[in-house]
């Protein structure tokens, strides 16, 4: 495993194809159709041959293309799985919506969080939800004109 500086930056789906040489790591082109989520942390170490990427402390994740940002004390990359688990305090927003937990696993492929408590405590889950659009009201229909004479009809 090769350590990275304080601060490391990665983009994830670059790592997957990075060559760790001399303790140092360089990234390959990014395979087109590829969009990065960027990954900041204090401490992050990055395995090549199981394609694990380890980011410890004050870990930030930002992933523009699905809008997700989240916050943890640490986070695991399987890139063979395509799948992010966040640990520690783990908060996440994507359009508005949040998600507060222990753990949660993020897969890619799936688009799908799952979050789970810590021991005897809640997951938290904030949706905004649009209030259905109001029903274009049709113009009011214009009254009968008023007749003297009865509408009924005597049965006689």
């Amino acid at each position: 495993m090769s350590r990275f500086s304080v601060r490391s930056l990665l983009v994830l789906p670059i790592i997957a194809a990075a060559v760790l040489a001399n303790g140092r790591v360089s990234i390959a082109q990014a395979p087109a159709g590829s969009t990065p989520l960027t990954l900041r942390a204090n401490s992050t170490e990055a395995n090549a041959k199981t394609g694990v990427v380890v980011a410890k402390g004050n870990v930030q994740i930002n992933y523009p293309a699905r809008q997700i940002q989240a916050t943890s004390a640490q986070a695991i990359y399987y890139s063979n799985e395509r799948r992010i688990v966040l640990q520690g305090d783990v908060y996440v927003l994507q359009q508005g919506n949040s998600l507060r937990g222990e753990t949660i696993t993020y897969l890619v492929d799936e688009g799908r969080f799952v979050a789970l408590p810590q021991p005897n405590k809640q997951v938290e889950a904030v949706y905004l939800i649009e209030a259905p659009a109001a029903p274009a009201s049709p113009a009011p229909a214009a009254p009968a004109p008023f007749s003297p004479q009865s509408q009924f009809r005597s049965s006689r």
